[in-house]
Order: C-alpha cells, then sequence, then structure tokens
C-alpha cells in the first residue's frame, strides 16, 4: 500500500493538538490531512475550537463538526497552534506560501498565533526559496500598473487565472500575481520591498514566523526541522 508523505505530516502535526486550544486550520492538500485527523480526535471527545485559513478549510471543518470561532475579538497571540503547508520551506524555516491562493488570511492568522508548525512533503525542503514562483496578492484596481512594478523589481510576474482564463479572485477579491524571482537570497528585504509598492495587499514570504517543519517521506520516515532562532 503507498504511503502519501503528505498524510503522515498532516496527522503527526495533530500530536501537537491539546485539551481546550484555539487552533489555526491552513489550507492546502498537506492542511487538508490534519483537519481531517483534527476532525477525527474531536468526534473521539477532544474540545477546541478553531479558526480557518480559507472558505475551503472553514467549509472542510464545519463537515467534520470542528467548532469554529471568528477572528474578530481574539487578541494578538491569543491562537495556541496553526498549522499549515508551505510551497518552499528553507534552512530558516523562512516560507513561500499562497500557492493554493489563501496567503492573506493564512498570514494574518499565523501573525496573530502563539506558535506556526508546517507539514509538507521533503520536495517542499529546499535550500534556498525562490524556484516556486511567489505569490503576491494584489489589488484588481490597477493591477497592470501593480504588475509593472513587479516585474520592474525582477519578479516577472505572471497573472494567475481561473478557469476560462478568467483572473484568479482570492477569498479578499484580489488578484494574484505569481513572481519568478528564480534566488530569494534576503527574503526579509524582499518581503518588506514588495509590501511597499502602491496595490500590494500583502505577498507569500512568511519569515521568521514558523517554530518547526514536520516532513513526510514516500518511505514512510517523517522528520522535523526546527528554526535555529526558536
Amino acid at each position: 500500500m503507498a504511503i502519501d508523505p503528505k498524510r503522515l505530516a498532516g496527522e503527526e502535526a495533530v500530536k501537537l493538538v491539546e485539551e481546550g486550544m484555539l487552533v489555526g486550520l491552513g489550507t492546502g492538500s498537506t492542511a487538508y490531512w490534519t483537519i481531517m485527523d483534527i476532525g477525527r480526535r474531536v468526534k473521539e471527545g477532544l474540545k477546541i475550537t478553531a479558526v480557518p485559513t480559507s472558505i475551503r478549510s472553514e467549509e472542510l471543518a464545519l463537515s467534520l463538526g470542528i467548532p469554529l470561532v471568528p477572528l474578530d475579538g481574539i487578541p494578538p497571540g491569543g491562537i495556541d497552534l496553526t498549522i499549515d503547508g508551505a510551497d518552499e520551506a528553507d534552512g530558516d524555516l523562512n516560507l513561500i506560501k499562497g500557492g493554493g491562493g489563501a496567503l492573506l488570511r493564512e498570514k494574518i492568522i499565523a501573525a496573530h498565533s502563539k506558535r506556526l508548525v508546517i507539514v509538507a512533503d521533503a520536495s517542499k525542503a529546499v535550500k534556498t526559496l525562490g524556484k516556486f514562483p511567489l505569490p503576491v496578492e494584489i489589488v484588481p484596481f490597477g493591477f497592470k500598473l501593480t504588475m509593472g512594478r513587479l516585474e520592474a523589481l525582477g519578479g516577472h510576474p505572471e497573472l494567475r487565472l481561473s478557469e476560462g482564463d478568467e483572473p484568479y479572485v482570492t477569498d479578499n477579491g484580489n488578484y494574484i500575481a505569481d513572481c519568478r524571482f528564480e534566488i530569494i537570497k534576503d527574503a526579509a528585504a524582499l518581503e518588506t520591498t514588495l509590501n511597499l509598492v502602491p496595490g500590494v495587499v500583502e505577498n507569500g514570504l512568511f519569515v521568521g514566523m514558523a517554530e518547526r517543519l514536520i516532513v513526510g517521506r514516500e518511505d514512510g520516515a517523517i522528520s522535523v526541522r526546527t528554526c535555529r532562532s526558536f
């Protein structure tokens, strides 16, 4: 029977969930398994509340009977643990996220979390960020001008499209420009530079936010990498 490394990582992270926690529910193919396993534990009697990072994760959590609470009113640092996926993670646990289109909500929830744990398969662990296109969420108004600024920064942006070649629209009503910087040597500096561009809402660089990376492998092994700053 084939082993799904994403499922291994997603379910391993659920071991960190404890009674009474407020848990941030990530988005994506690996976080899916985390939510599924949390749903199983809730059905068995685990009492927690959760905050989803996307409409998709919200719908899945509700279907599993996971109690949800609105983000409004939660104090800074009020989320005990967020478990989410990533498109890339480097040796310092700096991340590229947003391949699933939920980067803005993911970053807001991560910023209000005491702990951010990332789950992934081995392909997502890299030495240097940049091979995966960096998602940048931009407002629809004047988006071509905004993309011109991103081009000038060396991002070679492409507007993400949905079916029918219409612009992909995020849960927040924005567009996403997927930027190809190829090699990101200073993630913190690029994160700041991008967010200073008028029209940019947020970008998919998560710098210094993750506590650990749980990686599932096809041979059934699980590895855990912690950031040197934690």
